[in-house]
């Protein structure tokens, strides 16, 4: 694709594609190119470097949540809602996790979900520094609840590029971490009753079962 009729919202789409399937790793100028049909210079003109590019990509995620609830709803509908739509959106691209930790991907789609999330928060009564911190722990516990899929995500990334399976690559991973577990007796027993927190049906579930716990304990202090 020519430089001329290259844009830079072609360019953050096919970089989010590439974060998708491979993770920032396997992220590039030259991969990029390759996959828009452009040269790699012709992205250099729209986007300078790679830390720049993660950084666009990382901030166009946050316009995927959508932030539909009305301002007299329930605020706890609403904060699962919310909530809910973040974890989607992380378990989608889970590089963002690990984006987050290296680059600044602060801009205004993430400040509208603060924003939007501060609504919330407020109507449900927390005034002062206590809608920081109940924002601030819902945050959180979205991020946390989504590290497993990150995980997963550069397992199987890292795996690829070494011509490995990622299946089974992955699967390799989960056995020698339980093999680790069956040495403490707790732990024994939670994987003797068939406890599984490693599939994502099981994931989701805890993070509903936590999302409910989070909200019940925010609702306590008000």
């Amino acid at each position: 694709m020519p430089r001329e009729t290259l844009t830079k919202d072609q360019i953050i789409t096919a970089a989010i594609e590439l974060l998708d399937a491979d993770g920032a790793d396997g992220l590039s100028m030259r991969k990029l190119g390759q996959h828009l049909g452009s040269a790699a210079t012709a992205v250099y003109w729209h986007v300078p470097n790679k830390d720049d590019l993660l950084a666009l990509a990382g901030e166009h995620v946050w316009s995927e949540i959508p932030r539909s609830r009305a301002v007299d709803t329930d605020w706890r509908a609403a904060a699962t809602e919310l909530a809910t739509a973040m974890y989607a959106m992380l378990t989608e691209h889970p590089w963002v996790l690990p984006a987050v930790g290296t680059h600044f991907l602060y801009g205004p789609n993430m400040a509208a979900w603060q924003e939007y999330g501060y609504g919330i928060i407020e109507r449900a009564g927390f005034t002062g520094t206590d809608q920081d911190w109940a924002l601030s722990a819902l945050f959180t516990f979205v991020f946390g609840s989504v590290l497993g899929e990150a995980t997963d995500a550069t397992w199987r990334s890292q795996a690829r590029r070494r011509g490995e399976d990622p299946d089974r690559a992955l699967a390799d991973e989960l056995a020698r971490a339980k093999d680790v577990a069956r040495q403490f007796p707790r732990l024994q027993a939670r994987l003797a009753a068939g406890a599984d927190l490693d599939n994502p049906d099981a994931r989701r579930t805890a993070f509903d079962y936590g999302l409910q716990a989070l909200l019940d304990g925010l609702q306590a202090r008000l």
